[in-house]
C-alpha cells in the first residue's frame, strides 16, 4: 500500500502539527505585523484571509510540498483535459466545460463536447426567453406563471441555492418553486397554489430513475391531466433534464422538451449545465451567463496561479491541515448574509458526498482522517445558538466565514451591525480572552472580589480557533459564481491529497437499494425473512399501527 502517510512532506507535518498544538494564534500575530498580507489572497471578486488558521510560513510551505509530492497539478491537467480521472465509474470530470468561454475544442471519445455544451446553451437561452416572455403556452392557451423544479441532491440543490441567494436580480416574471423530499407535503404545499393551467414542471434526474424524483414526478403529471383532463396537456407543463433521454420520453415528456446532461457532469457540480434551467427561467439567460462567467474566472484562476498563491490549493491544503494533522472533524461555513441561507447545505453536499470516503482511489483502507463534518447556518442566527460552543467548547471547530462588503439591499445602517459582528466574531475565536483580562476588566466595572472569582472561569475564552474569512465585494452572479467554483475545486484538491476519488457516490446507494425492497414489502404487507429484528419489529409496527387506524 503507498499510503500518504509514507510522503516526506507528511511526516514533517506529522511533527509540526504537534509543535503547533501549543502555539497560540494570538502570539503569531503579536510576532507578525506583515501575517495578513503573508496569509491573505485578492482576486477580482472576493478577498481570502486565512491568516486566523495556526500556520506559519513554514507550515504553508510544507502544505505546499504535500500539494506538490502528491501531484496536485498533474491530476489538475489530467481533468481540464478530460481524462477518465472518475477512476471507479471510468468518466471525466468535465463540470468546467459548461463555462468554459474560450470556445476552445474539448475532445473526449473523438467528440467535441463544446458542440453539445453550446447547442444545450442555446436551447437553455431560446427556451427560458419563451417561458419569461409568455411566449410559451399551457394546455389553455395562457401564459406560464410559475415553474417548479423536481429533482433531489444537485439537481435541486444548486438551482435552489442560486435562484435564493440571487432573489434581488430577479425581475419576478416567473415564480420558482422546488421539490426535492419525497415526503408527500412539500409537493402538496407546492401545488395547492398553483393554477396548472399556467405551470411548467421541470423534471430533473441525471438517470431518470431516481426514486424520490419519479415518485414526485407522477404526482405532479396525475395533478397536471386530472385538471386539463387530457394527457397531451403533458408536453405544454413538462420538460425534463436528463442524460437518459430514453426514460425521460417512456415517462412521457416530448423528444424535443429533454435537455441534455453528459455521464462526464456529477450532479453535484451540475448547476453550470441544464439543471440551471431554473436559474435562467428566474434570473434570466444573462444573468445565468454571468454566474457562469465568475466560474470560468477561477477556473482559470486555479489553472494558471502559483499553488502559493491559488485559492482553491489554499483552501484545500487548510483543511487538510485542520482535519487530518490538527484533528479537527468538524467545520462550520457561515453565511453572513441573508441570501445565501442555502449555502452552508450545498456545501455539505458537495464536500461530504465527494470525499467522505475511507477508501484510497487503489481501493486501499485509508489510514487517516479525510473530510470534517460540514454543518452551518446564517451568521447571526448561529450567534444565538451554537456560537457558545464554537467559543468555549473543548472541541475545535475551524469555521468559514462568508460576508459582502456591499449588501445588494441597504437598509438605514443594517449592514454595518452585520459586517461588525464577522469582524468580531473571527476576531474573538481567534484571540479568545484570558481569566486575568476578565478580573481586571469586571473589577473596572465595580463587581465585588467575591462575585469576581465566582463568574471569572465562566467567561474564559481560549480562543485558537481556526477561521478563513471570505470577503465578496458584493454578491452577484458573477461573484456566486466565483465562490461556488472555488469550492468546487478546493473539494477537488482535497481529494487528490488525500488520494480520494472525489466525484463517485456508492455510499448513497445501499440505502437505495434496500429502501426499493422495503417499499414492496410495505405495499405487500410480508416481511422478508432476511431483515435484522430492528427493521422487522419496526415493520410490524408500522403494518398494526395502520391496521388499528382503519
Amino acid at each position: 500500500m503507498n499510503s500518504r502517510t509514507s510522503l516526506s512532506s507528511w511526516k514533517k507535518l506529522v511533527t509540526q502539527s504537534e509543535t503547533m498544538a501549543k502555539c497560540h494564534m494570538k502570539e503569531l500575530f503579536a510576532i507578525n505585523e506583515q501575517r495578513f498580507n503573508e496569509f491573505s489572497i485578492q482576486l477580482p471578486s472576493f478577498l481570502l484571509d486565512y491568516s486566523k488558521n495556526l500556520i506559519t510560513t513554514e507550515t504553508i510551505s510544507t502544505l505546499l510540498e504535500l500539494a506538490k509530492e502528491c501531484d496536485v497539478e498533474v491530476w489538475r491537467k489530467k481533468m481540464f483535459q478530460g481524462e477518465s480521472i472518475n477512476s471507479t465509474e471510468n468518466r471525466a470530470v468535465l463540470h468546467t466545460a459548461l463555462r468554459n468561454r474560450s470556445n476552445k475544442d474539448i475532445i473526449i471519445a473523438k467528440k467535441n463536447i463544446s458542440e453539445d455544451i453550446r447547442h444545450a446553451l442555446v436551447k437553455v437561452e431560446e427556451f427560458s426567453n419563451k417561458i419569461r416572455q409568455g411566449l410559451w403556452k399551457g394546455y389553455s392557451g395562457k401564459p406560464i406563471t410559475d415553474a417548479v423544479n423536481i429533482g433531489v441532491g444537485g439537481s435541486n440543490l444548486g438551482p435552489q441555492m442560486v435562484t435564493e441567494a440571487l432573489r434581488q436580480y430577479s425581475d419576478n416574471s416567473i415564480n420558482v418553486h422546488y421539490v426535492s423530499n419525497v415526503d408527500g407535503t412539500q409537493i402538496a404545499d407546492v401545488l395547492r397554489k398553483l393554477n396548472p393551467e399556467k405551470v411548467l414542471f421541470i423534471v430533473s434526474s441525471k438517470t431518470f430513475t431516481t426514486t424520490e424524483t419519479m415518485t414526485n414526478a407522477k404526482t405532479a403529471m396525475k395533478w397536471l391531466t386530472a385538471s386539463s383532463f387530457d394527457n397531451k396537456a403533458i408536453k405544454k407543463h413538462f420538460v425534463a433534464v436528463s442524460s437518459n433521454k430514453k426514460n425521460a420520453i417512456s415517462f412521457g415528456i416530448e423528444e424535443n422538451n429533454v435537455f441534455d446532461m453528459w455521464d462526464w457532469v456529477g450532479g453535484r457540480f451540475s448547476l453550470w449545465s441544464a439543471i440551471g434551467l431554473p436559474i435562467a427561467i428566474d434570473l434570466g439567460f444573462d444573468k445565468f451567463i454571468a454566474l457562469l462567467d465568475g466560474a470560468n474566472d477561477i477556473d482559470n484562476h486555479f489553472c494558471f496561479a502559483p499553488l502559493e498563491s491559488n485559492a482553491p490549493v489554499i483552501l484545500a491544503l487548510l483543511s487538510v491541515w485542520n482535519c487530518t494533522f490538527l484533528g479537527h472533524q468538524s467545520q462550520a461555513i457561515l453565511p453572513y448574509d441573508q441570501s445565501l441561507h442555502r449555502l452552508s447545505a450545498y456545501l455539505q453536499q458537495a464536500e461530504m458526498e465527494s470525499n467522505g470516503k475511507s477508501v484510497s482511489w487503489d481501493g486501499d483502507d485509508i489510514d487517516y482522517a479525510t473530510v470534517p463534518t460540514i454543518w452551518g447556518e446564517l451568521g447571526i442566527n448561529g450567534q444565538h445558538a451554537f456560537y457558545q460552543y464554537l467559543h468555549q467548547s473543548n472541541n475545535i471547530v475551524p469555521a468559514d466565514f462568508i460576508g459582502s462588503v456591499e449588501t445588494v439591499t441597504p437598509v438605514n445602517n443594517h449592514h454595518n451591525t452585520l459586517l461588525s459582528n464577522f469582524l468580531a466574531q473571527t476576531q474573538a475565536l481567534m484571540q479568545g480572552v484570558n481569566k486575568g483580562q476578565i478580573c481586571l476588566d469586571l473589577k473596572a466595572k465595580g463587581y465585588t472580589d467575591e462575585y469576581i472569582e465566582k463568574v471569572s472561569s465562566h467567561k474564559v475564552h481560549k480562543g485558537n480557533r481556526p477561521t478563513n474569512t471570505i470577503l465578496l465585494k458584493r454578491l452577484e452572479p458573477r461573484s456566486l459564481g466565483s465562490l461556488i467554483a472555488l469550492y468546487e475545486h478546493k473539494i477537488f484538491v482535497q481529494g487528490i491529497i488525500l488520494k480520494i476519488c472525489s466525484f463517485d457516490q456508492w455510499g448513497v446507494e445501499l440505502g437505495k437499494s434496500l429502501a426499493h425492497k422495503i417499499q414492496k414489502e410495505l405495499e405487500g404487507k410480508e416481511i422478508n425473512a432476511g431483515h435484522d429484528s430492528s427493521t422487522k419489529g419496526l415493520m410490524n409496527f408500522i403494518y398494526s399501527t395502520l391496521e388499528n387506524t382503519k
